[in-house]
């Protein structure tokens, strides 16, 4: 399967920056087009005592998400919890200076996607076999941690990687009819389908609604194994969608939603919290970017949610 890769030993490097250690390692995938995506970046930030356990913490698309969301690396580092931040394809040291920072994820080609997600995955899943080299690493102690678009690839590696033994998972979703078509950030997706459409000849909502006219019920009716979401589904955008893996998520799940979150709509939100078998809601009343003003709130939840839960 695509989200599949040989395991073999992580060959790194270290680099002291600022207040936390880069990893930097080859990815298990060649990228044609832009070279700087075929290494890894990982930043650790390794707490000062005993560690509790390890956070793998997926940051959203853009290029000002990582900065700020390391807020919460260095709080969980203080609270006992060695967070490893893993940079995504085309952010940061993965992209070329021109391009603007997550720009080919919005794609309008399904089967381009489905390449990127994936490889986004395998990130996630190679910085777990690094992870499991490190001194103090607890197999019973590893955890997720993914915010927006880190939501939806967390979504996936939850269901894929069964070493992580819990999830948070912060104003997300599912379902790209939601998301591509109603989301204000993703109006340039609705451009390019408009301008170019794709391999399946969708060009608007209306062509989308041929494949996903009720995703969640196909989901529900059709989809009983990893195996069915590749084979038992219309169109190839099932294959990267949140919605399609969020039953096979049956670790715990703390799932914090934005009340007033516009950026992931809320049929998007509420249909993946839906299909979350081991799932606890809670909510914060803001949008999607005001969210951090919540964030010690926030970083109090998870570290009880993982201490006592």
């Amino acid at each position: 399967m695509i989200y599949d890769y040989e395991k073999t030993p992580v060959e790194y490097s270290i680099k002291s920056e600022q207040d936390y250690e880069v990893y930097k390692f080859k990815a298990v995938y060649n990228e044609e087009h832009y070279k700087e995506n075929n290494y890894q970046y990982v930043h650790v930030f390794e707490p000062y005592s005993n560690i509790k356990g390890d956070i793998i913490f997926v940051h959203g698309i853009g290029p000002r998400n990582i900065e700020y969301l390391e807020w919460y690396a260095r709080y969980f580092r203080e609270n006992g919890f060695r967070t490893s931040v893993v940079i995504l394809p085309y952010h940061l040291n993965r992209k070329p200076s021109n391009m603007i920072a997550g720009d080919p994820f919005y794609s309008s080609e399904p089967e381009e996607c489905v390449k990127l997600f994936h490889n986004s995955v395998k990130d996630i899943r190679r910085t777990i076999d690094l992870i499991e080299c490190f001194k103090g690493y607890k197999k019973d102690k590893l955890y997720l941690m993914g915010v927006s678009f880190g939501g939806i690839i967390g979504t996936m590696s939850l269901a894929l990687d069964k070493r992580i033994k819990k999830g948070i998972l912060m104003i997300t979703g599912g379902n790209w009819r939601w998301i591509n078509f109603y989301s204000p950030y993703t109006q340039r997706v609705r451009d390019a389908y408009e301008k170019y459409g794709n391999s399946f000849g969708c060009r608007n909502e209306e062509s989308c609604i041929k494949y996903r006219k009720d995703a969640l019920s196909l989901v529900k009716k059709n989809i009983s194994s990893i195996e069915d979401i590749f084979n038992n589904t219309p169109i190839t955008c099932y294959h990267y969608d949140p919605l399609s893996y969020a039953k096979f998520v049956n670790q715990d799940v703390l799932f914090i939603r934005g009340i007033f979150d516009k950026i992931i709509p809320q049929r998007s939100t509420d249909e993946l919290i839906e299909l979350l078998p081991n799932k606890k809601v809670k909510k914060i009343p803001t949008g999607h970017k005001t969210s951090i003003l919540f964030k010690k709130i926030v970083g109090s939840w998870v570290i009880n949610y993982l201490e006592k839960y």
